[in-house]
């Protein structure tokens, strides 16, 4: 997905705020899920929430103040109650890798863990 760098995202210096990142992630996990025809809110009415258990990220460089950027997500591990998701953001104009990361999304019902439902481990597969 791409995102535009508001102001709102900058700091006073105009470089992106580190903290944006894992924003950033977070929309491109829904759009990517969304793209598999995954509807967090369907399955939010069916008490099936999506937490983040881990986020990490490794800033290589900046983006600032009116870059276009792409983000960019893929699977990479599949379990009972989690799967994780690999990130890398990059800047439109230049193809240059700004920041790399992921996140761990454990699956809850009822607060307690619970497995992935089957259509979403089949769009994840």
């Amino acid at each position: 997905m791409e995102i535009r760098v508001y102001y709102e995202d900058t700091d006073c210096g105009g470089v992106v705020y580190y903290a944006n990142y894992l924003r950033y992630f977070e929309r491109a996990r829904t759009e990517f899920l969304r793209g598999r025809g995954v509807d967090v809110a369907h399955w939010m009415e069916r008490g099936f929430l999506f937490t983040v258990a881990e986020a990490h990220a490794k800033y290589l460089a900046s983006a600032v103040y009116g870059d276009l950027l792409r983000v960019s997500t893929r699977v990479t591990a599949v379990g009972r109650v989690r799967f994780d998701l690999a990130h890398a953001i990059t800047r439109a104009s230049d193809g240059r890798v700004l920041v790399t990361g992921g996140t761990t999304m454990a699956c809850v019902n009822s607060g307690r863990p619970a497995r992935v439902p089957a259509p979403i481990l089949a769009a994840l597969a």
